[in-house]
């Protein structure tokens, strides 16, 4: 099991821009994937993107967030970074990143809450009108 610790949210006006980090606490990032997921009060925890580690591969959720969002490994800082840009209030929410470490086989895309065995504590983003 490796834990997994997000970083890099906050509050940003509506427009702006979060950079989000994952790192894999005291060790390197062996997983088979990496994703992002987030979840607003009251609703269902919702999928936003994912890195298939080996070769880059990314993968989106819903239209709103492609060509806003980015995902990408980092090897420098040994992280799974999540470029949100544009962001509006629709965005709020707590960000939550998620390992796949291949358990379930190489199945891909990956953007089911069960295709992912480790997770996060999560990270809150605000964005004001």
């Amino acid at each position: 099991q490796v834990q997994l610790l997000e970083s890099g949210g906050g509050l940003v006006q509506a427009g702006g821009s979060l950079r989000l980090s994952c790192i894999a606490s005291g060790r390197t990032f062996s997983s088979y994937a990496v994703g992002w997921f987030r979840q607003a009060p009251g609703k269902a925890r919702e999928f936003v993107a994912a890195v298939r580690l080996s070769d880059r591969s990314t993968y989106y959720g819903r239209n709103r967030i492609v060509g806003r969002f980015t995902i990408s490994r980092d090897n420098s800082e040994n992280a799974v970074i999540l470029q949100m840009n544009n962001l509006t209030p629709e965005d709020t929410a707590v960000y939550y990143c998620a390992a796949n470490d291949g358990r379930f086989g190489s199945a891909w895309p990956l953007k089911d809450r069960s295709e992912f065995n480790d997770w996060g504590q999560g990270t809150q983003v605000t964005v004001s009108v």
